[in-house]
C-alpha cells in the first residue's frame, strides 16, 4: 500500500474480533464490509474462530500484495504472479492464527461479475475464511507433495509443430494442472466443504452458478481457438494431431477445476445443488469438448469425494496419483505420454 492513496479506513468489532478495513477505492467498499461482518460473525458464532483481528485490504488490484511478497523473498514463481489473478485472498500465519488478511481485488472481482453482488462476494469471502479453519492432518501432508514431469509423443502422431518451445509450454500447463488438481486440491476442497457446511451453501451456489455459465460461454469462444489452430495447420506450421493435442490440453486446463468446486457439494450433503450444477455442465459444456474431458470430470469428482481428513502422505501420495493417472489417460488419446515423478518433499525442503 506505499505507493497507494487509502481512501478509506474504518474498524469495526465484531463477535469480539476487530475488523480492520484499508481501501484504495472508494466506491463499493460499505456494501463489500457488510458482507464481511457477516462472514465473521457467522464463523465466530459456530467454529473454533481462532482470529482477534482481521484485516480487509480492498484494492484495486493486488499487484501491492505480489510487489510485498517478492520483497519478502518469495520466489518470481507462477504461483506469486497467480494471486493477483484472483478476486479474494486470504493469506494467514498456520503458527500464529491470532489475525489473518483478506485481500479482495476490484478489477479483477469486475472481470468475472463478482463486483457489486453482495451474495457473490459473500461465496468468495466464505471461501477464503474456510482455508484456515478447515486445515486437517491431509491438508498439511499436502504441502509435502511436489510433482516434475517428462514428456513423450509416441505411436504416429505428426510432429510437425512439436518444437522445444510447444514441449515446454505444454509441460508447463500440464504441470499446473497436476499442481491444482493434485496436490493443492485437498486445502480447495476441504476449504469449500466447510463453508457449505457452515451455512454459505447459497453463496456458494451462487458463485458456482456464474462459474459453469462463464464456463458455458467460454465454450462458444472455442471455435475461434480451433479457427486459429486450422490457421496454423493451413500455413504448414501445426500437424493435425498435434491441433487436436493443444485443443484437449486446453480444453482440461479450462474446464476440469469445476470438479473442485462441484464435488465439495456432494460431500456437504448437498446432493440437489450439485445436480444443479453437474446438469449445466452436461447440457451445454462437456458435451462441446474434444473427447475423454467428461470422463476425466467425472474421474476427478470422484478421487474429490474419496478425500479423507486424515490422510498420511504416505496415503495422501497415493491419492495424488490418482490424480495424475486421471491426466495421463486423457492425453494418451493424443499419442502423448506423461511420465511423472511424484513425491513427499523431506521436512524441513520447503512449504
Amino acid at each position: 500500500m506505499t505507493d497507494r492513496t487509502v481512501k478509506h479506513f474504518s474498524l469495526h468489532r465484531i463477535a469480539g474480533t476487530e475488523l480492520r478495513v484499508v481501501a484504495d477505492v472508494e466506491e463499493g467498499v460499505l456494501p463489500l464490509v457488510e458482507v464481511e461482518e457477516g462472514v465473521v460473525r457467522a464463523y465466530a458464532g459456530q467454529l473454533a474462530w481462532p482470529h482477534r483481528w482481521v484485516t480487509l485490504f480492498v484494492l484495486q488490484d493486488l499487484q501491492p500484495l505480489v510487489r510485498q511478497l517478492r520483497a519478502g523473498g518469495a520466489p518470481p514463481g507462477e504461483a506469486v504472479v497467480a494471486l493477483g489473478n484472483r478476486p479474494v485472498v486470504n493469506m494467514y500465519d498456520l503458527a500464529n492464527l491470532a489475525g489473518c488478511n483478506v485481500f479482495v481485488s476490484r478489477d479483477v472481482a469486475t472481470r468475472e461479475g463478482y463486483w457489486g453482488d453482495d451474495l457473490a462476494m459473500r461465496g468468495l469471502l466464505a471461501h477464503e475464511h474456510a482455508h484456515p479453519l478447515s486445515e486437517n492432518e491431509t491438508v498439511k501432508a499436502s504441502r509435502a507433495l511436489r510433482v516434475r514431469l517428462s514428456l513423450e509423443l509416441t505411436g504416429s502422431a505428426d510432429r510437425l509443430g512439436w518444437d522445444d518451445e510447444r514441449q515446454t509450454s505444454v509441460r508447463d500447463l500440464l504441470v499446473r494442472q497436476a499442481q491444482r488438481l493434485g496436490l493443492l486440491a485437498p486445502r480447495e476442497v476441504f476449504a469449500n466443504q466447510l463453508a457449505i457446511r457452515s451455512g454459505f451453501w447459497s453463496a456458494m451456489l451462487h458463485v458456482n452458478r456464474r462459474n459453469v455459465v462463464n464456463a458455458r460461454h467460454s465454450v462458444d469462444g472455442r471455435a475461434q481457438l480451433r479457427r486459429m489452430v486450422d490457421r496454423e495447420m493451413d500455413q504448414g506450421r501445426l500437424g493435425s494431431r498435434a491441433a487436436d493435442l493443444l485443443m484437449l490440453i486446453g480444453d482440461l486446463e479450462g474446464h476440469l477445476d469445476l470438479a473442485l468446486e462441484i464435488a465439495p457439494f456432494y460431500r456437504a450433503g448437498r446432493e440437489a445443488e450439485a445436480h444443479e450444477l453437474e446438469a449445466i455442465l452436461e447440457a451445454g459444456v462437456l458435451p462441446r469438448l474434444a473427447p475423454g474431458v467428461a470422463r476425466a470430470y467425472a474421474a476427478l469428482r470422484d478421487q474429490y469425494l474419496a478425500l479423507e481428513a486424515t490422510m498420511s502422505p504416505e496415503k495422501l501420495l497415493a491419492w495424488a496419483k490418482g490424480v495424475l493417472g486421471i491426466l495421463t489417460e486423457v492425453v494418451a488419446q493424443r499419442e502423448l505420454v506423461l511420465h511423472w515423478d511424484l513425491e513427499v518433499a523431506d521436512e524441513g525442503s520447503g512449504s
